[in-house]
């Protein structure tokens, strides 16, 4: 067993605030920030991490700084959100929501993920379901293997 911890939060999960992905950002930069975070998986890096950081107004190494500083719980971690965007209201929310479902992966990628699971070309196509695919396959290949 591993002593670093693969992300297993959905981006298609979303908290109170309604916003998508952001307990997986939550969970993944609480795990870097106590040096837990498996290796190949981004503390707050590109992708879905900054699509909802820039969709929010919310200023990356400040968010950085809070939750290395304080280790937030889910809730804490929201209010700092609330409380430090730019851009937090209903219509944001619901385009970066409708971006992150939308959101697909290169076909490599795509074609990568499904051989990795041992699933032949083809579903799912998008890239919530894809991610979660490959985090169960590094989960058990870490964990259980």
């Amino acid at each position: 067993m591993s002593n670093q911890i693969i992300p297993t939060i959905s981006s298609g999960t979303a908290g109170p605030l309604g916003v998508l992905h952001l307990p997986r950002l939550w969970q993944k930069m609480c795990l870097g920030a106590v040096g837990k975070l498996a290796d190949g998986y981004a503390n707050c890096g590109p992708g879905y991490d900054m699509m909802t950081l820039d969709a929010l107004g919310v200023d990356r190494d400040a968010l950085v700084t809070f939750v290395s500083a304080s280790k937030p719980t889910y809730v804490q971690f929201e209010k700092f959100i609330a409380e430090s965007a730019t851009n937090l209201n209903a219509a944001s929310v619901a385009e970066l929501n409708a971006a992150i479902t939308g959101y697909q992966h290169t076909d490599a990628t795509r074609q990568s993920i499904l051989s990795a699971a041992g699933l032949p070309d083809g579903k799912p196509t998008d890239a919530i379901n894809l991610n979660n695919l490959d985090d169960w396959q590094e989960f058990h290949a870490a964990e259980l293997a």
